[in-house]
């Protein structure tokens, strides 16, 4: 199995799907105003569906950014807010947070190699619990 599609609660899916458009991602789907789609440049989609209300949450939706401070000074640079700058993490990724129009929080990253591949990873014959 793979992961490839998440949807995200949205208030306003009109006011979400320019933000998001604004990030830089290509929208895929409108059926305003309740649903939008959206297309990562490796062919993972996410979706922005519409609810009355949002109950908080703590999910972290990450997005993978080969060159993160570009991207980062490009989005403030339009006008995009963060909650933090780009920061290294102990676990060897590189982090900037930020949150949607609808409280959504997003993790902008680079991790290439360890992302799958951290040097603690599990080795194939370990015990899986």
């Amino acid at each position: 199995m793979n992961m490839n599609q998440v949807t995200l609660p949205s208030t306003d899916v009109e006011r979400s799907a320019e933000f998001y458009r604004r990030l830089g991602f290509i929208q895929i789907v409108s059926a305003l105003p309740r649903y939008a789609r959206f297309e990562c440049p490796d062919g993972a989609t996410f979706s922005l569906h519409a609810f009355k209300s949002l109950i908080p949450s703590r999910t972290v939706v990450y997005f993978e950014c080969d060159d993160l401070d570009a991207t980062y000074q490009r989005l403030k640079g339009v006008g995009v807010e963060f909650d933090q700058a780009p920061q290294d993490q102990i676990w060897l990724w590189r982090e900037a947070y930020l949150h949607d129009p609808d409280g959504n929080i997003l993790c902008l990253y680079h991790a290439g190699h360890t992302r799958r591949f951290p040097p603690w990873r599990l080795s194939e014959d370990s015990p899986r619990m």
